[in-house]
């Protein structure tokens, strides 16, 4: 459960949040990448937005400080998965760049939130994929044809899910 803290920061990150997840989530469909300057945005986010939130008042310092530790777990988690073949390069480097939003408390809420996000984010894609005006409307888009996912898709949608479920019911 989120603290009123964490709830009021997530109002805060949310509205930077949704046009990046958008991005992605398009990019990562279209091209099956997830560019570097959308990972680079994120972090921005979080770091500007994230002092402003300390500035005002709603963090300590400390608390903003710590999450970095939270950006370079995921990103060394997320290079042994990149070369043992488990997910993209692209996708764990958004994975690091999400995770400093997180609270540490909610590590496993967000795996089993992201983990329904895949379920859903998969289906609707692949069923997507055979509609197809869907199809006509996006002909050049390379998930419609690979058979590996766009992970950028769900891995945006759940950090929105999120915060957007902290700004409403953890305020």
């Amino acid at each position: 459960m989120l603290t009123h803290q964490a709830a009021a920061a997530a109002l805060w990150f949310l509205p930077f949040a949704i046009p990046i997840g958008v991005w992605v989530s398009w990019s990562d469909m279209a091209r099956m990448k997830i560019p570097n300057l959308a990972v680079v945005a994120l972090i921005a986010v979080f770091a500007v937005v994230g002092l402003i939130v300390v500035l005002v008042g709603i963090w300590p310092f400390e608390t903003w400080a710590w999450r970095w530790s939270h950006f370079a777990l995921v990103l060394f988690i997320g290079f042994l998965a990149n070369m043992v073949g488990a997910m993209g390069a692209g996708d764990a480097k958004f994975a690091a760049a999400m995770a400093p939003f997180i609270v540490r408390q909610d590590a496993l809420p967000f795996i089993y939130l992201l983990a329904a996000v895949v379920l859903a984010g998969f289906t609707l894609h692949r069923i997507a994929r055979r509609i197809s005006w869907v199809k006509a409307k996006t002909p050049d888009w390379e998930s419609w044809t690979r058979k590996d996912f766009p992970m950028g898709l769900c891995l945006a949608g759940a950090l929105v899910i999120y915060l957007a479920a902290g700004a409403i019911w953890g305020a």
